[in-house]
């Protein structure tokens, strides 16, 4: 199935059959990554009296109960409501549809020895996405298809999609690259990483303040004006799919909460086809 679609000067036939998912599947059952070190995704057999939701045990049907924290185990979008005192929900920020996306790849570099900051010193151990290598990635890139951001770093091995975080410290953004990225226009940034900031921050989640417009340390943001984008974290792109234009359907979880599991899709544009 093919659409087309509409942007600037530009009629493009989008594959709707050709979607790729770059969501990490949680299996609460297996092997999940983790940020934070905080109790695994579970589920349970719901039991009550003489009811078993359980089909294996002679229940009628499968029926369990689910626990998981969005932020930590798993693929998830998060707004402003991570941040601040007000109870924002990312449910009501996030509109569906499709959305024109840029997908860019690129390599951290360690943080002691590039010239971009962070709020923090910076530790031996770090490693950031530079503003420099945002820069490469997104030369030429078209404005039209910078709505949303997916950021896949290098290595890009499958033990993404069950790394334990608090053994291996991802990178982070550095402060310079979060201006480029909001120099861009992006609303919608998606990263293989478990947040844009560092892993061990003191709570300030500089970067996140930075893409939503919220004064470092403060908490104050308006529940009625306040910043629509979005922030999609720990997702997995597998090699196959190339750099390039994409159109984005963001689907979420329709949780009242800051941050909900999601499961962002990629639709490639078929470049052969004139409309």
């Amino acid at each position: 199935m093919t659409a087309s679609i509409q942007l600037g000067d530009e009629r493009l036939a989008v594959r709707l059959d050709r979607g790729e998912s770059i969501a990490i599947p949680l299996d609460f059952n297996g092997a999940q990554p983790n940020s934070y070190d905080v109790p695994d995704a579970a589920s349970r057999t719901y039991e009550d009296g003489g009811f078993i939701g359980d089909t294996r045990r002679g229940g009628g049907c499968n029926f369990e109960t689910v626990t998981l924290t969005p932020h930590c185990n798993g693929t998830h979008t998060e707004c402003v409501g991570h941040i601040s005192d007000a109870r924002i929900s990312v449910e009501a920020v996030l509109q569906p549809g499709l959305r024109p996306a840029t997908l860019i790849t690129v390599q951290p570099e360690q943080a002691l020895f590039s010239a971009d900051s962070y709020f923090l010193v910076k530790d031996e151990e770090d490693h950031i996405i530079s503003s420099a290598a945002l820069q490469n990635a997104l030369a030429g890139a078209n404005p039209l298809f910078l709505d949303a951001l997916v950021i896949r770093t290098l290595p890009n091995d499958i033990s993404k999609m069950q790394r334990r975080y608090a053994e291996h410290p991802p990178p982070f953004l550095s402060i310079e690259a979060m201006h480029v990225i909001n120099a861009h226009g992006v609303e919608h940034i998606l990263v293989d990483i478990p947040s844009l900031d560092r892993a061990r921050d003191e709570g300030r989640l500089s970067a996140h303040h930075l893409f939503w417009d919220v004064t470092q340390g403060s908490h104050d943001v308006d529940p009625q004006q306040h910043s629509m984008r979005t922030v999609t974290e720990m997702i997995y792109v597998p090699d196959r799919i190339p750099d390039g234009r994409y159109f984005l359907d963001l689907q979420l979880a329709p949780f009242v909460a800051d941050a909900a599991p999601s499961r962002p899709v990629l639709f490639p544009i078929d470049t052969r086809r004139t409309l």
